[in-house]
């Protein structure tokens, strides 16, 4: 039976990252996963899942503003089990900001997180991949593929993740390590719940009427698509953006 491979994972306390740490516990894939340390939700819940679906993991703080911060939980994989196989850039921010309140600092902020953040992760993750690996990133629509009134810093990161994974992937090709994005579509996570910064439970709940599928998405069918991207059946992607979104972005609206 072949070693069991390893996974770093930002933002695995809840949402998307949550759900995918637990889906490689099925797959034989140990996981580190990664927690802000001022995060409200509980990564000990996401370890239980893993630990329930058969699988292992270790609870790691990162903050993915710090490079020394980014390059210690990679390496804790390393320590951890020996290895590093795959990097999941999951962690991300969301704050509602219209043209002219958005601040230097503000722009600044989100791009700190959401792009930079992805950057050091692929870095630290790529650095303790000895034979070869998988990466992915996680975009959003907005950015990916639209745009979003109120948010032009949170989309102008998540649509730099884009030309980053394609120039990432470009350059580590030749030395055996793949990278893709997962844009995801409107799926239900406390950051899409939040009726502040995004469009809460009434707004998420009327948007899914719009959707051919005919509802919202949920972090599990985000955190398959990962597992795919990541696992030997896609060997052959790179550079690649894969949208999981329902129909949502090939649906004129009426």
């Amino acid at each position: 039976m072949p070693e069991p491979q390893v996974a770093i994972i930002t933002g695995a306390a809840s949402g998307i990252g949550r759900a995918l740490a637990a889906h490689y516990a099925t797959r034989n894939v140990r996981s580190v996963i990664g927690t802000f340390p001022d995060d409200p939700h509980d990564p000990e819940q996401t370890l239980r899942l893993v630990q329930d679906a058969g699988g292992s993991a270790v609870v790691h703080e990162v903050d993915v503003r710090s490079t020394s911060s980014v390059d210690a939980f990679a390496q804790r994989a390393v320590d951890e089990f020996g290895r590093l196989d795959i990097a999941v850039a999951n962690a991300g921010i969301l704050r509602n900001s219209r043209l002219q309140d958005l601040t230097d600092e503000r722009w600044a902020a989100m791009l700190d997180v959401d792009l930079t953040g992805v950057l050091r992760t692929l870095r630290a993750g790529a650095a303790r991949m000895a034979d070869g690996g998988a990466m992915v990133a996680v975009s959003s629509i907005a950015g990916g593929v639209y745009g979003w009134e109120g948010h032009a810093h949170y989309a102008a990161a998540k649509a730099g993740v884009l030309g980053l994974i394609r120039s990432v992937a470009a350059e580590l090709g030749p030395v055996g390590i793949r990278a893709n994005v997962v844009i995801p579509g409107l799926i239900e996570t406390p950051q899409s719940l939040d009726s502040v910064n995004s469009l809460g439970p009434e707004g998420l709940e009327r948007a899914g009427l719009d959707i051919p599928w005919g509802r919202v998405g949920q972090p599990e069918e985000v955190a398959s698509v990962i597992a795919f991207l990541t696992s030997d059946d896609a060997r052959y992607v790179t550079g690649q953006s894969l949208i999981v979104d329902g129909g949502l972005t090939i649906k004129m609206r009426a």
